[in-house]
Order: C-alpha cells, then sequence, then structure tokens
C-alpha cells in the first residue's frame, strides 16, 4: 500500500498522483512494471506479476503530485501558445521573424495560415510588417515561456514533490520462490495488466506471445535488414532508431545532403544487400534548436501517403514529445490523421509492416 502526504505531512485524501511502480533485480538483470491502482483516497496499490524465482525490489517513482497534475492540464488548456515558435522571413535584403503556433492569439496583426491542404493540420505565424506569407523560409524553437500563476512553481521541485523516489516505511523486498507441482500454473500473457513483456537476464521477453527475435551481432542485424527498406518517421525517439542502424551497419553508407543535425532527413544505402533506411521528422510543432528549412517540414500523413510499399518494406512511426505543451484534442487529431495514412497504405499494400513506436517515460518538465 502507497499513502501520498501533503506538504504539511498530513494524509492526502484525493488521488490524482502519477506514480510509477516497478519490480527488479540488478544482479538478474530482471525488471517488470507495475500497475498502479488509484484508490482515490490518497492511497495507492501496486500490483506485480512475479515472473522469476529469486528477491525483486519494489521501487516506486512520484512523478507528478495530483496539484501539478491540475496545474498542467490547466496550463494546456489556458496557454496552449506557451510553447514558442518563430519564423524567420526573408526577401532580399528585408527580414523579418514573428511568432509562429499550431493557434495565435487574434491581435491587430494579421496571420499567415499554413495549414496543411491534405491532412488539415493547422499552422499560423503573424504576417510581417514588410513581407509577404511567401517570404517564410525556415521554423525555429522559442523554448516554453513561464505562465504559472503565484506558488505554481513549488509543485515542480525535482527531488522534492517530482521525480522523486517514495522511500518504504518498512521492507521494499519480495522473495519469489519456486513454484510448488501442486500450483496451478498461471498465465503470463498480458491480460488485464496490460504489459507487453518484461526483462530478464537483460533480454526483453514477450508476455503477450509475440515472438520476439533477437539479433546478437551486427551480421544478424544485416542479414534481417536485406533487401530490406526501413522507412523511421516521428521524433528524436525515432531517430535513435537510426543512429543505431548507422552504427550496427558497417557497410550502410550514410547519403547526407548537409541536412540540420538533428532533424534531418537521413538516409543509409548499402548496395550489396540492397537496403534502404531513412528517417524524416514529424511537422510541426517541432522543438529542437535546428533552424529547419520551410522544405523540411512535412506531415508524416502526407509522407506515408508517397510510401509504395511491400512485403519488403517496414514503417516505424513515433510522434509524442514535441505535443505535450497542447491540449490532448491536438494530439488525438494528429494520430487519426496518421492512422487514415496507415490504413490507405495498407489497403495498397497490406504485406507491408508498420510498427508504432509508443511514448517512453521523459525527465519531467513544465509541459
Amino acid at each position: 500500500m502507497i499513502q501520498m502526504y501533503d506538504f504539511q505531512g498530513n494524509p492526502k485524501k484525493s488521488g490524482g498522483d502519477v506514480l510509477l511502480a516497478r519490480l527488479h533485480n540488478r544482479a538478474l538483470q530482471a525488471g517488470v512494471a507495475g500497475r498502479v491502482v488509484d484508490h482515490l483516497n490518497g492511497s495507492y496499490s501496486a500490483v506485480f506479476p512475479l515472473l522469476w524465482e529469486g528477491s525483486a525490489q519494489v521501487e516506486v517513482t512520484l512523478v507528478h503530485s495530483s496539484e501539478a497534475v491540475t496545474v498542467l492540464g490547466r496550463l494546456n488548456r489556458e496557454h496552449p501558445d506557451r510553447a514558442i515558435y518563430k519564423s524567420l522571413f526573408r526577401s532580399g535584403n528585408i527580414s523579418e521573424t514573428t511568432i509562429c503556433n499550431v493557434c495565435l492569439r487574434q491581435t491587430n496583426q494579421s496571420q499567415c495560415n499554413y495549414t496543411d491542404l491534405r491532412t488539415g493540420d493547422p499552422w499560423f505565424c503573424y504576417k510581417p510588417k514588410k513581407l509577404s506569407c511567401d517570404a517564410r523560409i525556415n521554423h525555429i524553437n522559442g523554448g516554453l515561456s513561464d505562465r504559472h500563476m503565484a506558488n505554481e512553481a513549488k509543485l515542480f521541485q525535482r527531488n522534492v514533490n517530482m521525480e522523486v523516489f517514495i522511500q518504504a516505511s518498512g521492507p521494499a523486498n519480495v522473495s519469489v520462490l519456486p513454484q510448488r507441482k501442486e500450483q496451478p500454473t498461471v498465465s503470463q500473457g498480458s491480460g488485464k495488466s496490460g504489459l507487453s513483456g518484461y526483462y530478464y537476464q537483460g533480454v526483453w521477453r514477450s508476455l503477450g506471445g509475440t515472438k520476439v527475435y533477437q539479433f546478437n551481432n551486427l551480421s544478424a542485424i544485416s542479414q534481417c535488414l536485406k533487401g530490406k527498406v526501413v522507412h523511421l518517421y516521428g521524433d528524436s525517439t525515432v531517430r535513435q532508431w537510426f543512429e543505431y542502424f548507422k552504427a550496427s551497419l558497417p557497410d550502410a553508407k550514410e547519403i547526407n545532403r548537409n541536412k540540420p543535425r538533428t532533424s534531418g532527413p537521413y538516409m543509409l544505402w548499402d548496395n550489396a544487400k540492397n537496403m534502404l533506411v531513412t528517417y524524416h521528422f514529424h511537422g510541426p510543432p517541432i522543438s529542437i534548436s535546428d533552424k529547419i528549412p520551410i522544405s523540411e517540414l512535412h506531415y508524416i500523413s502526407n509522407e506515408l501517403d508517397d510510401v509504395v510499399g511491400g512485403p519488403n518494406t517496414v514503417v516505424v512511426l513515433g510522434i509524442w514529445a514535441h505535443l505535450t505543451p497542447f491540449p490532448i484534442q491536438f494530439y488525438i487529431r494528429r494520430l487519426q490523421s496518421i492512422r487514415r495514412a496507415v490504413i490507405r497504405l495498407l489497403n495498397r499494400a497490406p504485406d507491408t509492416l508498420v510498427v508504432i513506436r509508443t511514448p517512453n517515460l521523459r525527465v519531467p518538465e513544465e509541459d
């Protein structure tokens, strides 16, 4: 049982705190996520499947308090423009920089509408005073503005009430004994836990019956990708896959057209193995340090419509991190657009393999 307390040390009487729980054994290189049950009265339970014999340590982390969650919800609803983006407009010797976003507050300044005609994804910039909307040349990340009310920032103190381990009041270890012969066998399927798998001896094991392939050397990776076309679309968590492929495929040549360091696009080609790997960032909003040329801003839905597909084509999708400062409805709309494009792709090329990389935990911030 987990009991939460307020700043004064009094037991909380309502739920809503964001807690993470895991069971792990460092010596066995084993670990599994737990399911946290909110009893809505300030107390929580952490439920774990027992998947290996031996000792296991319980670890619970407070990501955000319920009060912080309330603040984040308000910021996303009332200040979707707190994430700042800019664009440079230039024509000849004249240049101007204006603010851009998914939605802009109405002012006396006119706006340029860059809503994508195919997907309907919205994007606007304040119109430059001396230049036309056609003079826009790049996308720039301007950071995150502080819209906290008085004292709200105190709810986001790392190692105090954000991203902090909750110390156990008693033993935090459990011992899993070998199963006795007379005990009924319990299915290790994902079931109600919602878990897709766990780590044991440093290797990922599936709980849902999905066959997991292990590639323990570069030759195995290269052989698997022989004759394949792999398209990676998404944020930096997907770009890391491209970087892994680059490091794991020494015979593949990177075709770099002097593109921005973090946004790409990138391409790997191995002529001998007839293998191609590409990476494209998703469309705005994009919160990276690169100044991205307008010509390189592409929505995933449009990119998917240009994929031929087939049994030797793999598509990987992952988009989430850059959309967290916005209302959830905006994120859902983007995913629905991508889903329709995936359906179109699978209708014309049913043998295409589509892999969806779901969000992972990130360093907590006020977003």
